[in-house]
């Protein structure tokens, strides 16, 4: 099974919606999407997520089904540094690079940071489970069971799966199938607006599975309309860049 992480594209998150370079971004998605056979689409409930995947949609005369666990990674903390609560995927590097327990696919929810974190489901490991068990019970939908670390081939195949959704997100999908630390996905990845991220499963034992990362943040779709990524995903290059990110 191939399996296809979408970002959304360039957003204005004031109207949770795409800027017009973002609607433009889109449509050169679709110019990619459009050409795989596509088992099944699946959205965030977020309007930029829904917006991004809609040109894809219409020209294929297709239906997304909508997945509430989908939608950007929801949890906050009160970071000592911040004023009010903060999203736990985007900490200072100078801050979150001193706790060793970060870099740990086990422990990095063990801080106390974390364990104070506020969500719908509890504290942020309680998200993230929630997250993971819903996103596991899609793959056994598609035939992929998870069992411990891999996952059981019940009904093999090698059809495409498609999922519009967010960059928090994906980085708590990409941790719980390769098995890495969030924080690390999250702090020292870069997935630009509508990236696409691969992952093919691997049956090298009759029944036994693995996914396999063959490209992330793939963007190739952009440079072949020489369109320039846009900067949302990223901060400042040089702190003395005054034009670009440093919030």
């Amino acid at each position: 099974m191939r399996l296809m992480i979408v970002r959304h594209g360039d957003p204005d998150y004031s109207i949770d919606s795409l800027t017009p370079k973002g609607w433009k971004e889109a449509e050169l998605l679709a110019d990619r999407l459009c050409k795989l056979d596509v088992k099944a689409f699946y959205v965030s409930p977020l309007g930029r997520a829904k917006d991004t995947a809609s040109f894809t949609l219409k020209r294929l005369e297709r239906e997304a089904e909508e997945m509430k666990w989908m939608r950007e990674f929801d949890a906050q903390i009160s970071r000592p540094d911040a004023v009010g609560r903060t999203i736990v995927w985007d900490w200072l590097p100078a801050d979150w690079t001193t706790v060793p327990a970060f870099y740990d696919q086990q422990s990095w929810s063990s801080h106390p940071l974390l364990r104070s974190g506020k969500t719908e489901h509890g504290d942020v490991r309680a998200e993230y489970d929630w997250v993971t068990g819903e996103f596991d019970k899609l793959l056994a939908k598609h035939g992929y069971e998870r069992h411990g670390k891999i996952y059981r081939a019940v009904n093999a195949n090698n059809d495409t799966i498609v999922l519009f959704c967010h960059f928090g997100l994906e980085c708590v999908m990409l941790s719980h199938l390769l098995g890495i630390s969030p924080m690390v996905l999250w702090h020292g990845f870069c997935a630009a607006p509508t990236s696409v991220t691969t992952l093919y499963t691997e049956e090298r034992r009759r029944g036994i599975a693995a996914f396999r990362m063959t490209s992330f943040g793939d963007i190739s779709h952009l440079y072949a309309a020489n369109e320039e990524p846009a900067f949302a995903a990223r901060f400042c290059e040089c702190y003395d860049n005054p034009n670009e990110r440093h919030d």
